[in-house]
């Protein structure tokens, strides 16, 4: 059986991946804003803020766990 930390661990990975995602997201995001298609830059806007959202709950995880 696995411990506290092998779960923390995989819970700081994945926040890691998110801020990945993020980053990406964001320039997507300022690419789209020079795009005229204004579907573009809901969907990147969109996925953006449910990206934020899970980092917010992965770090609330993790400080739970300390």
């Amino acid at each position: 059986m696995r411990g506290r930390n092998w779960i923390k661990a995989l819970r700081q990975d994945e926040a890691r991946q998110v801020r990945a995602r993020i980053a990406e997201l964001e320039r997507n995001l300022t690419a789209a804003s020079a795009s005229p298609s204004r579907q573009q830059r809901h969907e990147a806007g969109h996925e953006l803020r449910n990206a934020k959202f899970r980092l917010e709950r992965l770090e609330e995880c993790i400080s739970a766990m300390l």
